[in-house]
């Protein structure tokens, strides 16, 4: 039986498409909301690290009400290396909203999340957004929308999908090109005729599959799912069937359906709605709550293995403690249990010493969050350099290959042909868009790691990079490291200008005068390729026969910045990036020169 005064649609779009922006305008028009609930731009994206980065890391589920038909929007992350949150929030929808720039086109994650969306057979419909670009070309954009479809093996249902032309910054959807009537109407009809109503059984035996885990201090654990067949009621026994198949019988607290932008107690949910449900304390992701008499349960949502893995560690330098509250492997181990709890796609291992864990996830982006989150949350810790998880086929070892776009202006083509082959990309595709050429590459994660930095120094900063999973692949060989060697501190204290001026013609400095470093520090990066110890604190000594108008002005180049992504790529396997509350510094793994003497010969 057809519930049809539901819909549930997920929007799908590749990062900064306008998907959280073209939302916001959906609900600012859907008329249910005051001007107090919508101050700001990009409401959805709620989480400080979300509105900083412009990206959406987590899920949300938002409902908006049109024409008395209920809309049950499930915003997704557009970043493959959020991919565990994507495939498990596509189980709830029927249909798709597959949102591309009408410049830049469809991009490699765009393609990561709609192959997903065809494996769960949900109806697309492609809206074309960012119209108002001067250099829009939505006809090419359209008929690469139609190739990506073709290439992913989308059926002929797939392959007829309604068109809609969008400016979301403007507030305006059209199904035609030329006219922008000034309201996003036609994208709500749209919606209502081509996604199929939940087709279920409200009289069947209860099931519902929990696709997301949210947490109240004072509720306890909030499971959040689709009720896929029969009638959810609170006060009620029901079994929950885990992953693993084990079963318990738990009594359900409170239901509450989405409404706009919060939620709303109600005292059932019948089958094809979206729910939260409250007091099932053992309730995990990927979990049925089922009939208590006849329990069935459904099947479970796979999720794509890790990809990349790197090591957390006790932050044991001699600044340990100084800005963080939690620096005990104990705190570090309960945050990393906590963080496996919704978090599907992350994996945690006991590493080979008890201050040590092995954290593997589906990207840098992806694990870079989850330290961001730690530091400041008050946590401190040291993270070793990012690897990539190999898999053995056939007796052989296979690697991660990415899909790499990169739109670089044509003058600097040459530098990314050459960056790109010297670590085993292979050129797919180049073609010139505008003012810049639009190049594809098949490359190995492991070639990815650091490239970021060197494609921008070659280009000048006028390079743009996207990348995504693409296959497992036979190793492609070596790739070569970093060819530049490190400035090591060789002992605590402050920063002085007389030393980095002394220094200056070394290398690229990290640190500014004033700054506290200690021994084993790194510094600067050196401009041959071996590392060297320098002294970073020498100030001028003073002499009763130096004039004073000897002194002179000493005029410094401005550190590098990093940031944590930055750091982690650039690093080696003797290297560490200690991450605090306060300060991001970088480290060699033995502070002390002898002890990495001694390890260089093997004797630790």
């Amino acid at each position: 039986m057809k519930i049809n005064d539901i819909r549930n649609i997920a929007i799908i779009a590749h990062v900064d498409h306008g998907k959280t922006t073209l939302v916001d305008q959906m609900l600012r028009q859907c008329g249910q909301f005051r001007e107090a609930q919508l101050k700001g731009e990009r409401i959805l994206d709620s989480n400080d690290l979300e509105r900083e980065r412009g990206i959406t890391i987590l899920a949300k589920n938002i409902a908006i009400n049109y024409q008395s038909t209920k809309i049950n929007l499930i915003d997704t992350p557009g970043h493959a290396d959020f991919g565990g949150e994507v495939e498990r929030v596509l189980k709830m929808a029927d249909g798709a909203l597959l949102l591309v720039d009408a410049f830049e086109g469809p991009m490699p994650q765009t393609r990561f999340v709609l192959r997903k969306a065809f494996e769960f057979g949900l109806r697309p419909i492609v809206v074309i957004n960012k119209m108002d670009r001067l250099d829009a070309r939505p006809k090419e954009v359209l008929g690469e929308v139609f190739d990506l479809f073709v290439e992913l093996d989308a059926g002929d249902q797939a392959l007829d999908f309604p068109v809609v032309y969008a400016s979301a910054t403007q507030g305006w959807a059209s199904t035609d090109p030329q006219k922008h009537p000034g309201h996003v109407t036609a994208l709500f009809d749209t919606i209502l005729r081509h996604v199929p109503a939940p087709d279920v059984d409200p009289k069947a035996p209860l099931q519902m599959l929990v696709t997301t885990l949210d947490y109240n201090d004072y509720v306890g654990r909030i499971g959040v799912g689709r009720v896929f067949a029969g009638t959810l009621r609170p006060a009620v026994d029901v079994a929950l069937l885990h992953r693993d198949g084990g079963r318990t019988t738990e009594q359900v607290g409170e239901l509450f359906v989405f409404d706009g932008l919060g939620r709303r107690k109600v005292e059932q949910v019948v089958a094809g709605d979206i729910c939260a449900v409250v007091g099932i304390e053992s309730v995990d992701i990927g979990s049925t709550i089922a009939d208590a008499e006849n329990p069935q349960p459904l099947p479970i949502v796979s999720i794509d293995e890790p990809t990349l893995h790197m090591t957390f560690r006790v932050n044991d330098s001699p600044f340990a403690g100084r800005s963080g509250k939690y620096l005990t492997s104990r705190h570090l181990r309960d945050r990393l249990e906590k963080e496996l709890q919704h978090n599907v796609a992350l994996r945690v291992e006991q590493g080979s010493t008890p201050e040590e864990f092995h954290v593997s996830g589906r990207g840098l982006l992806h694990l870079s969050v989850l330290i961001e989150n730690m530091r400041r949350e008050g946590y401190e810790l040291a993270i070793g350099k990012p690897k990539v998880i190999y898999r053995e086929l056939n007796g052989r070892k296979t690697e991660p290959i990415e899909l790499c776009v990169i739109d670089v202006p044509p003058q600097h083509v040459g530098s990314v042909m050459e960056l790109m082959g010297g670590r085993r990309g292979i050129c797919m595709r180049m073609e010139s868009r505008g003012d810049y050429t639009h190049t594809q590459f098949t490359i190995p994660a492991r070639g990815l790691i650091g490239l970021r930095n060197r494609l921008l120094t070659a280009t000048n900063g006028m390079a743009i990079i996207h990348h995504n999973f693409y296959e497992y692949e036979y190793l492609r060989g070596a790739i070569p490291g970093r060819s530049c060697g490190v400035l090591i501190a060789s002992e605590a204290g402050q920063v002085r200008p007389y030393a980095l001026d002394g220094l200056a013609d070394r290398g690229i400095m990290f640190v500014s005068p004033t700054d506290e470093v200690y021994e084993g520090q790194i510094v600067g990066e050196h401009c041959k390729d071996n590392d060297i110890v320098v002294n970073v604190c020498r100030a001028k000594k003073m002499t009763n026969i130096r004039a004073a108008s000897a002194d002179k002005t000493v005029v410094l180049k401005p550190p590098r910045n990093m940031t944590l992504e930055i750091a982690l790529e650039f690093i080696e396997d003797d290297e560490l990036v200690e991450a605090t509350p306060d300060a991001l510094r970088l480290r060699k793994r033995y502070l002390k020169e002898h002890d990495r003497k001694r390890a260089l010969r093997g004797e630790m």
